[in-house]
Order: C-alpha cells, then sequence, then structure tokens
C-alpha cells in the first residue's frame, strides 16, 4: 500500500532518485515506472541495473543541482512539524544520547530538488516530535533564501501528510485502513491541519499487486535481496 501510494505521487515525474536503504521507496518508483512505461526514469543507488550514475553521490549531487532530478526521499531519526528532519542525534550534541548515521547531502538534496517525499514507518511521538533536537536539514527557508526544493509530503505506516510550503505545515491528506484521525493525533508529536473529513488511503489494486509482486519485487532483488524475499517471497540466483 505504501509503494503504491509513493507510485501515484511521482507517476508524472521526470526522474526519480532513490537513496540508501529504502526498499519501499525504490518499490513505489520502479512501480511508477512500470504502470508509466518507462516513466519516471528511477536511479537507485547501490544498483548495477537501475542507477545512471558512475560516480555514485558525486554524480547523484551534480544531477540535482542541475535540476535533473524531480523526486527524492528523505528520512530522518527525528521529523517535525516544519518539515526539519533529524541525522545527527538525540540531546547535546557535544555528549549526545543517541547517535543517528549522519546527514551525508540531505540538506543539500532537500534544497535542490522540487519534491521530497519525507518517508518513516515508525510513527509514534519519539520519531514525530514538535521539534527536533537537531536540524540536519531544514524543511522551509526564509523567503528570501532561493529554494526551488523542499518537503511535498510525509508518508508513514500510519497515515500520509501533504506538506503545505506555504504555511510550512502538514496536513492530513488521508488515513491508511485500520487506522483512524483520533489515532494520527494520539501517537503524532507536532501540530497538522485536517479536514472533518479525511479520507482512506487507496488499497492496491489486484493487478497493482501483481506488478509488485512479479515485476517489481524481481527488480529490487540486486539490491534489498532479504526485503525482496520476506514481503513478496522473490529470491534471487543462488
Amino acid at each position: 500500500m505504501l509503494a503504491d501510494a509513493i507510485a501515484r505521487m511521482v507517476a508524472d515525474a521526470r526522474h526519480a532518485a532513490i537513496g540508501a536503504a529504502s526498499p519501499i521507496p525504490a518499490a513505489g518508483a520502479l512501480l511508477a515506472r512500470e504502470r508509466g512505461n518507462g516513466r519516471p526514469r528511477v536511479s537507485l543507488l547501490c544498483s548495477r541495473l537501475h542507477c545512471f550514475f558512475s560516480d555514485g553521490g558525486r554524480e547523484l549531487f551534480d544531477c540535482a543541482g542541475q535540476g535533473r532530478i524531480d523526486v527524492f526521499f528523505l528520512s530522518g531519526g527525528q521529523i517535525d512539524g516544519q518539515g526539519n528532519i533529524n541525522l545527527v542525534g538525540i540531546g547535546d550534541p557535544a555528549h549526545p544520547k543517541v547517535r543517528f548515521p549522519g546527514s551525508f547531502g540531505s540538506a543539500y538534496m532537500y534544497y535542490v530538488v522540487p519534491r521530497v517525499i519525507l518517508f518513516r514507518l515508525e510513527h509514534t511521538r519519539r520519531t514525530l516530535v514538535e521539534k527536533v533536537d537537531f536540524i540536519s536539514a531544514a524543511g522551509t527557508s526564509a523567503a528570501n533564501v532561493y529554494r526551488p526544493g523542499g518537503p511535498i509530503a510525509l508518508i508513514t505506516s500510519r497515515c500520509l501528510f501533504a506538506f503545505d510550503r506555504t504555511h510550512g505545515r502538514f496536513r492530513l491528506a488521508s488515513v491508511h485502513p485500520g487506522h483512524t484521525a483520533a489515532e494520527i493525533t494520539e501517537h503524532t508529536g507536532f501540530a497538522f491541519d485536517r479536514s472533518a473529513e479525511v479520507p482512506q488511503t487507496p488499497i492496491p489494486s489486484a493487478e497493482t499487486l501483481r506488478m509488485l509482486r512479479t515485476v517489481v519485487a524481481p527488480q529490487l532483488v540486486e539490491v534489498y535481496p532479504q526485503f525482496a524475499a520476506e514481503v513478496f517471497g522473490v529470491r534471487g540466483r543462488a
């Protein structure tokens, strides 16, 4: 269902790039490509089959800076209501209580890629906080800062938020089946906007499930063999 929701969001993109440790965004982008007969172009880092870059991250950054990537995915140990993400740690930076893997190019990509989709499977007040302890990448910028990029959505295990860049706030766009808007409020540490009636995230069709299992999953085996095996039962050749 999450891959299907992502596929709908990136369907009209020219080029979607996916970084490391992102099997569900990768599945969504590849699903969109299959539906679109080759569009969007998908660049999956760490892949030999689905990556157009020969120089890894450096070429990815160059491509993004030239405006040739429309969609990218980011996450964080913490994400707050202004779209800020924390990939550094929790507590005093000199003596943190928790260390995260680090920012790498997240702040740069957040500024230059027009449509950044935030992704976080754990939807709790521990991860979706009122204010991050450390801003690795800022969700918004001052009006006098040239910034073509930024967040458009946050998708979690419970719901889909849309991001309003004008007001710097999230809006509850849909709730996944089995969850409620009241539950989202209870488990979200930041305030967000919502309508009186919040729609349900669409359930994947039988055809979408077929494509994920028979077309997309075999393409994921190269980079995410454990994910493809556990979720879709697809394994690569020994």
